[in-house]
């Protein structure tokens, strides 16, 4: 949080920033998955979300004074000009001073807004010195994922049907493999498709990006906690578009390569050979390689 003061400090958000971005830390621990009766955004699992949910209330406020003032402006024209408070209407037609206000004003509010706005999308957009790579593509109606500098291995990422379903797993949310990353790592993530646009969304991550037919799209994520976290696909993409899920198991650095060898046994003993994985099988995965 205190990268994302700092950051606000130079636009004189400093103080917006603390009073809106306060519980922000304490609740990410707990960010993982859409809840009954929600109100707003899930809690941020990484800077780049934590940013934005701040932007996003600090917005709210903008707007809400907005609104607030047009709003008493209506009231004091409905009661201080009605019909029976002046019978004899002004004819004025123009006013100098007025209509510079309203158009210097709104401009201004749009500039203050556009600053920090495009700092953020920059921010969003610059993968800085990733340490792993991950290669998402969206097909009708399932994820691949492939880690390309840890040996290649890919599979696929399906729903679990919900007569399928195990006491724990989450309806339209769970499925049979789930992408595992490492925490506080800065993650590259290459984003394809195979058919039609899909869209990669993971909320708690602040990562939304478009699965292209021959394109490759780039996203990062550097997760701050371990956990458990879900998105979905946000860009309708035909008739099994509701029932392609996300599922992200972000485990810590320490945990990453031993889980890598217990993924390439399972994967390998599915598809019913040892050529399916390059490198020793259960070998585990490289070390992260920061800067690749």
């Amino acid at each position: 949080m205190l990268r994302l003061k700092t950051w606000l400090t130079g636009n004189g958000w400093a103080l917006l920033a603390r009073t809106l971005g306060a519980t922000s830390v304490a609740a990410a621990a707990e960010a993982a998955e859409p809840r009954p009766w929600q109100f707003g955004m899930q809690p941020p699992a990484t800077v780049v979300e934590e940013r934005l949910s701040t932007f996003h209330d600090a917005l709210l406020i903008i707007i809400a004074l907005i609104t607030a003032f047009v709003l008493g402006l209506l009231v004091y024209v409905i009661l201080r000009f009605n019909h029976r408070k002046n019978p004899a209407p002004s004819r004025t037609s123009h006013n100098t001073v007025v209509e510079m206000l309203w158009t210097v004003v709104p401009v201004l509010i749009l500039v203050i807004i556009a600053i920090p706005s495009f700092k953020l999308m920059y921010y969003m957009d610059r993968v800085q010195n990733p340490e792993m790579t991950i290669k998402v593509t969206g097909h009708q109606w399932y994820w691949s994922y492939e880690y390309p500098d840890q040996d290649g291995l890919s599979f696929d990422s399906n729903i679990i049907p919900e007569a399928e379903l195990k006491p724990g797993q989450k309806r339209l949310l769970d499925v049979d493999n789930p992408l595992v990353v490492p925490a506080d790592t800065i993650i590259r993530v290459q984003i394809t498709g195979t058919d039609v646009i899909h869209s990669w969304f993971v909320p708690s991550f602040g990562v939304q990006e478009y699965a292209i037919v021959g394109r490759l799209n780039e996203s990062w994520m550097k997760i701050e906690h371990e956990g458990t976290y879900y998105g979905q696909c946000n860009q309708i993409c035909g008739v099994n578009h509701a029932f392609m899920p996300i599922k992200v198991v972000a485990v810590g650095k320490g945990r990453f390569p031993a889980l890598g060898g217990r993924r390439q046994e399972e994967v390998c003993a599915r598809r019913g050979r040892a050529a399916c994985c390059r490198g020793a099988r259960g070998a585990g995965w490289p070390p992260l390689r920061a800067g690749g």
